[in-house]
């Protein structure tokens, strides 16, 4: 059974945002005939990453909600320019909307079994992946979702 990771979204304010930001770095590595590989670098290597890359995802906390999810596609150990051993996260560049869920502040990243992690929002009611995400996050702290 895949095993996840659940990891803050520092600076970003909303799923858009992030999608906006992963089309501008897929778009800066084309411009540069790089592989367009959308790459997450954090610093601790995941001991797991068989279960990770066994059908995983990186669930992303924004504004304190589980908001959102990427496939993870591949983990790689790395040295860094300054000799720091790091890892690279390889995700799938589609962002899939989640069941928005309270998650308080936490560093790193850290391991999501299947059960504790929240359903896709389109699997989880009709309707509600239309909701623009402002309206589902104040639904959301009304106690509503």
């Amino acid at each position: 059974m895949a095993l996840h990771l659940i990891k803050l979204c520092v600076g970003v304010k909303s799923i858009r945002d992030l999608k906006d930001r992963i089309a501008e770095r897929l778009a800066e590595k084309r411009r540069k005939r790089q592989p367009a590989e959308h790459i997450h670098t954090t610093r601790m290597v995941p001991t797991r990453a068989d279960e990770l890359t066994d059908g995983g995802s990186l669930y992303w906390v924004i504004r304190g909600v589980i908001a959102c999810r990427q496939r993870l596609i591949d983990i790689r150990p790395i040295v860094d320019k300054e000799g720091i051993r790091r890892c690279r996260l390889v995700l799938d560049p589609k962002v899939v909307a989640t069941l928005p869920r309270p998650r308080g502040a936490f560093q790193g990243w850290r391991y999501l079994a299947p059960k504790e992690a929240p359903p896709d929002l389109g699997k989880s009611g009709k309707g509600l992946a239309d909701l623009p995400e402002e309206l589902r996050r104040e639904l959301r702290e009304l106690g509503l979702l």
